[in-house]
């Protein structure tokens, strides 16, 4: 009796609060305190140190963030396969694990500039396991219609990391040293990350006899494909595929520099350590504001017209950081290259399965997703390479100013979505042909 009171009860709850919800939230956790905030938003604040014990140049330093970004860039694809074939728990777990046992191992590795490569490129390596793609594929399983505010919850996570964090780490690395910075970190994974996703995170609402966006199944839906679209191979003979690409690839070069060099670039106007540090956490509240706010407008707005003015945003930050180096308006541009990055980390995902569907959307999420972290490790390096070059950032902003106004223009081609939401389960002949192929 009291078993069946508990199951009506348990049916109940979930008519009021869909399952998703949590899995949302399992995924706030996971990518908040995973691996970018550590290794990619943090790194600006470990920079300075590094340069300091190490005795190099930026380009130099800046070339383990380009190792940490190539690795990962390599490895999403794979990953995105793995995920597709054995589920998001089996990667999701493994990975947080392994990451953070690395994390709290650092001091044996962390000894020269070429050990800062090894343990920013492994780091890159287990991190995709623990990191937006697995994360963002539970999201698109268990949401259709409300995708765009559930990638957003899911995104909460990490803009709050990457608005939060560099400060945090600062104060560490003042009260200890950069080393147990990271072990520190390494721990928290432990004893929060992995038992609130072992316990929360499901990979499909089937799995509790749920559709996507909590319909109850029944015998008209049960036998429908939720799970049709492209293959990796069909994505990229459209081209679709390519514009996206291309899009993501300038924006995420362009706002990846801005973002990593943000606190070389004040200390060279003359702020302090503390306040350059602050404005890391400004780009990283632009980056909450940007995956939060992107998510919310995509279930209501066209995605390519979103992108457009995310970009527009973008550019107008680096027109700031270009003309003025005083006063409050640095950390303004700060907020809108942060809004820009997290943007376009966002629109990676729920373009992505709009335009390719679900059937091998980890695999084609995760390939275009390389390219955003490829296309930030070249433009990290290139704004490095540019300062030691000219003794200025300026050459460098104007480059990356050229490339988000060619980004919007990539996004304004896209079209109407193939995949658009509440036609998961129509035939792929029924969908929209938007991604037509390349001649």
């Amino acid at each position: 009796m009291h078993a069946a009171e508990a199951r009506v009860g348990m049916a109940n709850s979930r008519k009021h609060v869909f399952y998703g919800w949590w899995i949302a939230l399992a995924a706030a956790v996971g990518v908040g305190l995973g691996g970018p905030p550590i290794l990619v938003f943090s790194f600006p604040v470990f920079l300075p140190h590094f340069l300091k014990e190490f005795h190099t140049g930026r380009a130099a330093i800046a070339l383990a963030f380009s190792l940490h970004n190539v690795v990962s860039a390599l490895a999403s694809p794979l990953v995105g396969r793995l995920i597709d074939r054995f589920g998001v728990r089996k990667i999701v777990l493994p990975g947080t694990l392994l990451f953070a046992v690395w994390l709290l191992a650092n001091h044996f590795v962390t000894v020269s500039v070429f050990g800062i490569y090894l343990f920013n490129a492994i780091g890159g390596l287990l991190g995709i396991g623990c990191g937006p793609i697995p994360y963002s594929t539970a999201i698109c399983n268990w949401f259709d219609r409300r995708r765009g505010s559930a990638l957003a919850a899911m995104m909460v996570g990490t803009g709050a990391a990457a608005m939060v964090m560099p400060s945090i780490m600062q104060r560490l690395i003042a009260a200890l040293n950069w080393r147990a910075a990271y072990s520190l970190y390494g721990a928290a994974m432990l004893a929060l990350t992995l038992p609130v996703v072992a316990i929360l995170l499901k990979d499909r609402p089937a799995e509790l006899g749920l559709l996507p966006d909590g319909a109850a199944v029944s015998p008209a839906t049960s036998n429908r494909d939720l799970h049709s679209g492209l293959t990796l191979q069909e994505a990229r003979r459209t081209t679709t595929f390519w514009w996206l690409i291309g899009a993501v690839v300038l924006l995420g070069a362009s706002v990846h520099a801005c973002v990593i060099h943000m606190p070389a670039m004040l200390s060279d106007a003359g702020a302090t350590a503390r306040m350059a540090a602050l404005a890391s956490s400004f780009a990283g509240a632009g980056l909450l504001m940007g995956r939060v706010g992107t998510g919310f407008f995509l279930d209501r707005y066209s995605g390519p017209r979103i992108a457009v003015c995310f970009s527009a945003g973008a550019a107008l930050g680096i027109i700031v950081l270009l003309t003025v180096h005083a006063g409050p308006l640095p950390f303004f541009g700060a907020f809108l290259a942060g809004l820009g990055m997290g943007a376009d980390a966002d629109l990676v995902a729920y373009l992505s399965s709009r335009y390719f569907g679900l059937r091998c959307f980890a695999q084609i999420s995760g390939f275009i997703f390389g390219s955003f972290v490829l296309a930030g490790a070249a433009g990290a390096y290139l704004m490095g390479l540019g300062f030691d070059r000219t003794g200025s950032y300026t050459a460098p902003l104007l480059c990356f100013l050229l490339a988000v106004l060619c980004a919007a223009a990539l996004f304004s081609r896209l079209g109407p979505y193939r995949f658009a939401a509440g036609e998961a389960g129509v035939p792929e002949a029924a969908q929209p042909q938007a991604a037509t192929a390349v001649s």
